[in-house]
């Protein structure tokens, strides 16, 4: 039997794991109802499991029948604080938290591969690492696995590792793409509080107007990106959050913002937060006003190791057929905890379209009304396990 007609039988299992898990996200580093249902469903399995100390975290490991090299393959398992407008039967029941990512396809396939795995484990020339992980969307738990041991939870270091994200739209349901070198974004966080001195309305020269100051700090970060930085090198940066007043006739003392910072490069990545400081101190100083501005850098750049990016893509292509993988033209701007693994290990990172209806049109991943069609889990679930199958033999030699 071939992994994907195994993969075939397991689907109706899968899929009751993946609504079950949609219908109660969690958020953040800590899972608990999330972590029991994929133990639950790892449970009779032959793989050495545990837990994290710091967060709601599985590593399990699976001993091949044979010495060889280590695989790790990661599904992460966290919700978004969006309340769900979908419809589905199998919809949240909790308000303000809903997989709007896809995770939950991302855990049941996880535990798919190692099903797979498991029932061919004299096979394997070595080891593999499952690492369920929570905490993706802006926690880091990628960095804290990392933290408590997962690179080495097989007693030595992990020779690749192979990551799968689904999406809602922009690609056609079932189809795989990846691109080699940087795949996604590196992140960074902007806080800026400009202090003033408020007063009343109707006298802007007896107060120290924040707010003008804070609105072109706006608009020249925007310029920053074009005067600073390299087209070819892009940078991207949004204000998503913006503070300041009470009332119309009353200036405050104080306005508050946050943006988050986007870019492609190493070099660029480590110069953008500092422009940005200097930028927004300038201003402030321009004004008269006082300034508490702190950049954080967040996740680096995700970078698809150039060999590990052709293996996948022939993979695919042998087992799928080549009119199921496209090479991605483009790095997208979203960015991603894996990005952490893959500085430390020869890997990649893909996408898997899971789109219902027209992905042209369909709303994407952190939508209210995302939508993914569980159908997929089987082809998700047996692509994880022939990266390892086959990365392991190579490995072997």
């Amino acid at each position: 039997m071939t992994l994907r007609s195994d993969a075939a039988v397991l689907l109706d299992d899968l899929v009751a794991l993946r609504r079950d898990l949609h219908r109660i996200p969690e958020i953040g580093l800590h899972l608990p109802r999330t972590q029991e249902r994929a133990l639950a469903a790892l449970d009779g399995l032959d793989l050495e499991l545990s837990v994290g100390k710091n967060l709601s975290s599985i590593t399990g490991v699976l001993r091949g029948g044979r010495p060889g090299g280590t695989v790790l393959l990661r599904g992460d398992m966290d919700a978004l604080p969006v309340t769900e407008a979908t419809g589905e039967e199998f919809s949240s029941t909790l308000d303000g938290a809903m997989h709007a990512c896809g995770h939950d396809l991302h855990t049941a396939g996880l535990v798919g591969a190692a099903r797979l795995l498991c029932a061919r484990k004299a096979d394997l020339p070595g080891d593999v690492v499952f690492m369920f992980q929570p905490g993706e969307e802006g926690w880091d738990g990628a960095g804290h696995m990392i933290e408590e041991g997962v690179l080495t939870a097989s007693g030595k270091h992990v020779d690749a590792a192979y990551g799968l994200h689904v999406s809602a739209a922009s690609y056609a349901k079932g189809q795989f793409t990846a691109r080699p070198g940087t795949l996604m974004a590196a992140s960074g966080a902007l806080a800026v509080r400009v202090r003033g001195e408020g007063g009343h309305g109707s006298s802007p020269h007896d107060a120290r107007d924040p707010i003008p100051a804070a609105c072109e700090m706006v608009t020249a970060l925007q310029t920053m990106v074009t005067r600073a930085f390299d087209v070819f090198d892009p940078v991207v940066v949004t204000v998503g959050t913006f503070h300041a007043g009470t009332r119309r006739n009353i200036i405050p003392d104080d306005a508050v913002f946050e943006a988050t910072l986007r870019s492609f490069s190493p070099e660029t990545a480590a110069r953008v937060g500092d422009r940005a400081v200097q930028v927004c101190r300038g201003i402030a100083a321009a004004h008269g006003l006082d300034i508490d501005v702190t950049f954080e850098p967040e996740y680096p750049a995700t970078v698809n190791d150039a060999g590990a990016y052709d293996f996948v893509a022939a993979t695919i292509r042998d087992v799928f057929g080549a009119e199921r993988f496209t090479e991605m033209a483009e790095p997208i701007t979203g960015s991603e905890d894996f990005s952490r693994v893959l500085e430390r290990v020869p890997g990649a990172y893909l996408f898997l379209g899971a789109c219902p209806t027209d992905p042209a049109t369909a709303p994407d991943n952190h939508s209210p009304r995302a939508r993914f069609d569980d159908s997929v889990l089987g082809d998700g679930a047996a692509l994880l396990a022939e990266l390892a199958i086959r990365r392991l033999a190579l490995l072997a030699g």
